[in-house]
């Protein structure tokens, strides 16, 4: 049914599509994409190591150990977070250390504990976004 090139301009019109929202999106919303993004990976891999995928476990732990550390921790701005920002800094390093050793391991439990730690603060960070349209068309 699908053909090489199809697959192939099916996956550039994706990134297309994600360029156009990253292009147009505010700060908060590039974080929201990130926790998205990586709350996906986690989930991917945890599959993948259900299913035995050690090849995509990997890929999917290691597109989410960037997120948290070139995304998430590297948008940190401790000048202005303040305590706030350390805090998130220390549980992303830790949730990198517990993903590596999910990969080396292949331990679906330290994934989960990380879903559980970041769960929290993806919703949190939803929640001040939604909050902070509804004031701004109250206005």
């Amino acid at each position: 049914m699908y053909t090489p090139v199809s697959s192939r301009a099916a996956t550039a019109y994706r990134q297309v599509g994600v360029q156009s929202c990253v292009d147009g999106a505010t700060p908060h919303m590039l974080i929201k994409m990130l926790f998205d993004g990586l709350m996906q990976s986690l989930h991917a891999a945890r599959g993948a190591m259900q299913r035995g995928e050690i090849e995509e476990k990997g890929r999917h732990l290691s597109k989410a150990v960037r997120i948290l550390d070139e995304g998430l921790k590297g948008a940190l701005n401790p000048a202005q977070g303040g305590e706030l920002a350390d805090n998130l800094r220390l549980l992303y390093a830790y949730s990198i250390r517990q993903l590596t050793l999910a990969n080396l391991r292949n331990d679906a439990s330290l994934v989960e504990e990380v879903v559980q730690l970041i769960a929290p603060v993806a919703q949190s960070w939803e929640e001040i976004g939604a909050a902070a349209s509804t004031a701004g068309t109250q206005e």
